[in-house]
Order: C-alpha cells, then sequence, then structure tokens
C-alpha cells in the first residue's frame, strides 16, 4: 500500500481510513487469540492489499476454474472466453495424439510412478524423455523434475554454496531467486537485460567469491523480450562462470523451430552452461528439466535434493511432454503461426496508441496500466466483455510497471486477434489513466 496503488492522495486517504477502522474490527474480534498468524511476515500485509481490492469493488480475476481445454478459448462459468492466460503455447494441450500417448503410458504404468526415481520409480519413459531433451539442446544429457519451480530451487540450490556469487536479472523468475537464497550464496541482481551492468557487477564482485553462476532467461515471462545470448556467454567466459539460461518461455516459441534463444541469435548453444526449462508450457505436461554435461546430470541425478528425495515425474506427464516435443520438431509452422500471432498483437496494441512495453512479440505481451487499479479494473471490465486476461499488479512488478499480461498461442486465430485489439482499445479509452493516477 506505500506506492498508494496509483490512487489520486484524495482517494488514497479515503482509502486508508476505510482500511484502518477494518483493521480495527478484524484486530478486535481476534484479540486474545493465541492461534492466529497475523504475525507472520507478509500476511498482514496480504490482507490489507486483499482489503483494499474489496474496498475498490476489484473482483478478484485469479483462481476462476476453466471448465475445459484452456486453449485461444475457454469456458467459465458456462460462458466462453476469448482466452490469454494459458501458457498453451502451440496449441497442443487437447492435440489427440498427445493425449493418445497419455492413454497408453496410463495403460502401461497406470498414473503414478509411485517411488522417487532412485528407489523404484524410474521407468523407461523417463530416459526417452531426457534424451531427446538433451537432443533438442545439443547437449550430452538431460534430467526432468517433477515442478519447474522446484527444479530451479534444487538445482541452484544444491550447486552453489555460501563461498559463491550469484549474478541474476533483476527481472528473474522467483525460483531462481529461492534457489540463490537456499544455497547461501551472494546474491547480486543487475539492471534488466543490461548485459554492461551486469559485467560490471561481475567483475567486482568475482574475485573474492569461490565459484560464479550467472542466471538469465531466454524470454522472459513478464515483459516478452530478449537478452542478447552471445554477449552473456563472453562475459561468463570472461569471469570464470557458469551461464544457466531459464528457457521456460522460450522453448518451442524462439527460433524458426522452435529451440529456443540459441536458435533464433543464431548462437551455438554449447556456449551455454546449464539449460533449464519447465514442461507445463509448450510441452502441455508438468515438470522441469536441466541439459547439460554429462558429468553435471550424474551428480544430480544421484544427490540434489529435489530429485533424490522427491517422488518421480508421472509416467503419463513424461509420454505428454515427450510426444509434444515429437510434434513440436514435425511440425514447426506452429512456431510461425504463435510468432505471428504475437507479433500482431503487440503492434496492433500500438497502433492504436497502447503501451506494449518491451515485448520482442513472440509470444508474451503486456498491455503496460501504469498502476495496480487499473490493471485491475482493465481486466474485470475486459472479463465482462468476453476476454479472459490477468493483471500483474504491485508487489510482483514495481507499481508504474503494473500491467496486463497477454499470452498468445498459435491456435488463437487472427480474427480473435483483431477482435481483441478493437475490445481492449475500446475498454482502455473508458479506463482512463487520469482516474486512478496521482
Amino acid at each position: 500500500m506505500n506506492q498508494g496503488l496509483g490512487l489520486s492522495a484524495t482517494a488514497r486517504l479515503a482509502l486508508l481510513q476505510r482500511l484502518s477502522k477494518r483493521r480495527a474490527r478484524q484486530e478486535e474480534s481476534g484479540a486474545g487469540d493465541g492461534r492466529s498468524f497475523s504475525d507472520v511476515p507478509g500476511l498482514r500485509d496480504f490482507e490489507l492489499l486483499k482489503t483494499a481490492m474489496e474496498a475498490l469493488d476489484l473482483p478478484n480475476p485469479f483462481f476462476r476454474p476453466h471448465q475445459g481445454v484452456a486453449g485461444a478459448t475457454t469456458t467459465i462459468g458456462n460462458e466462453e472466453y476469448l482466452n490469454f492466460s494459458s501458457y498453451n503455447y502451440l496449441g497442443l494441450n487437447d492435440d489427440p495424439r498427445v493425449k493418445a500417448a497419455a492413454h497408453a503410458a496410463i495403460e502401461r504404468h497406470g498414473v503414478s510412478a509411485s517411488a522417487s526415481r532412485v528407489v523404484s520409480g524410474e521407468r523407461p519413459l523417463h530416459a526417452e524423455l531426457e534424451g531427446a531433451l538433451a537432443a533438442h539442446y545439443g547437449a550430452e544429457d538431460a534430467i526432468t523434475l517433477v515442478s519447474g519451480h522446484a527444479t530451479n530451487v534444487t538445482v541452484i540450490g544444491h550447486l552453489m554454496g555460501p563461498r559463491d556469487v550469484i549474478l541474476h536479472d533483476a527481472m528473474i523468475h522467483n525460483s531462481c531467486v529461492e534457489g540463490a537464497r537456499l544455497s547461501g550464496a551472494r546474491r547480486i541482481p543487475f539492471a534488466h537485460n543490461d548485459a554492461a551492468a551486469a559485467e560490471r557487477e561481475l567483475a567486482a564482485a568475482r574475485r573474492g567469491a569461490g565459484r560464479a553462476l550467472v542466471l538469465i532467461e531466454g524470454h522472459y515471462s513478464m515483459d516478452g523480450d530478449v537478452p542478447d545470448l552471445a554477449r552473456f556467454i563472453e562475459i561468463a567466459r570472461r569471469h570464470d562462470a557458469w551461464l544457466m539460461v531459464d528457457e521456460a518461455h522460450s522453448m518451442g516459441v524462439l527460433g524458426a523451430t522452435g529451440h529456443g534463444i540459441a536458435e533464433l541469435q543464431g548462437v551455438d548453444p554449447a556456449g551455454v552452461d546449464i539449460w533449464m526449462g519447465t514442461l507445463s508450457k509448450t510441452l502441455c505436461s508438468c515438470g522441469g528439466y536441466v541439459a547439460a554435461r554429462r558429468q553435471l546430470i550424474n551428480w544430480l541425478r544421484h544427490t540434489a535434493p529435489g530429485f533424490v528425495y522427491s517422488v518421480g515425474l508421472a509416467p503419463v506427464l513424461a509420454a505428454s511432454a515427450l510426444q509434444s516435443l515429437n510434434i513440436l520438431h514435425e511440425e514447426p509452422w506452429r512456431v510461425a503461426r504463435l510468432n505471428a500471432n504475437a507479433t500482431r498483437f503487440r503492434d496492433g496494441l500500438r497502433a492504436r496508441g497502447l503501451d506494449a512495453g518491451a515485448s520482442a512479440g513472440h509470444a508474451i505481451v503486456p498491455l503496460m496500466t501504469g498502476s495496480s487499479v487499473r490493471a485491475g479494473r482493465l481486466s474485470a471490465e475486459l472479463f465482462e466483455r468476453g476476454v479472459n486476461v490477468q493483471p500483474i499488479t504491485f508487489p510482483a512488478v514495481p507499481e508504474r510497471a503494473s500491467r496486463l499480461r497477454f499470452f498468445l498461442t498459435a491456435a488463437h486465430t487472427e480474427a480473435q486477434i483483431d477482435r481483441t485489439l478493437d475490445i481492449v482499445a475500446e475498454t482502455a479509452a473508458g479506463v482512463a489513466p487520469a482516474e486512478v493516477a496521482g
């Protein structure tokens, strides 16, 4: 609430007065309850923010149940919506071939691996998927885990230690930050996509550190922009550091055949020490992976806590991901259509005088709103008009960087995109910045 949610001074004061009265009533009703969680760091701020949204009559846009496959359209509350809140980038989530592979895996192996892979959860599908992922990156080996978030947490947390330094983009995913915290290494963020700033920070920190790791994303999930991969490889080599690239939103999205940022920029993927990605987006499954030299993968397979002490990836998920990866390789037209759709949407926003931020037009296109309240109101009004898109607000991003985040897919038609652009432009004009900005 310190940044005011983009409200004018008068509106902010009135809101704070209302919230103070509500909080006083809540604290009075909970007095003497020794089992309260109100002293948990951040919980009170969360409750205050939730109360603020209610006071502003902003509906909660999260946790809406979808009643079917979320593709270019989706069904929520028995109503159909144009959908821009799905990672189903290549439209494979309901592909008959993917579903058939999943059904076959269930018939053969059941639903669960039923144990950690080290103990007795290993299935042939695991090795097949990991081999295909390694080949996708031209790497020696790969390992899959049950969660994309947990993959970064456990790999970074296990690989690095208190004497080391981790340099990362300021916009890096939370999973990388949590992994860095777990490791105990010195963590240094650098200005988003600023390679020069990254090198200055690394040069200053490198001498006193044991090992060094540079963390970037191939396609940033908030802004939809990409880094200069060759430059970061050069920086890592010059300062004796490992380079790890999170391809969660770039696998199957970037490059003519979806091989990611290395293909897009014509860079040898061998220059990256650790490729990381998720199975839940292009590959329409769930889990995460790391592709790297066999020496590292073999060590992780036998020692990484998030792998050794976790149940193995469900065979049905491995089969879905493997089939989706095969289709990606066989049908690169899906990648071309996805990028054409995203570029069309980004350019369409700009042509209508709207701010699409730094989007490179690959799959993710933000609509910058300048305040959390405006983002919330736009999202709510667009939902009323049949468009499902989520707001990204403070504290997930700085208040003035609040936005709506549109995920495009290969399944969207040009007609759906153009219709959405018109709806967005009309709605945005009715929720002017002046109504909420101070």
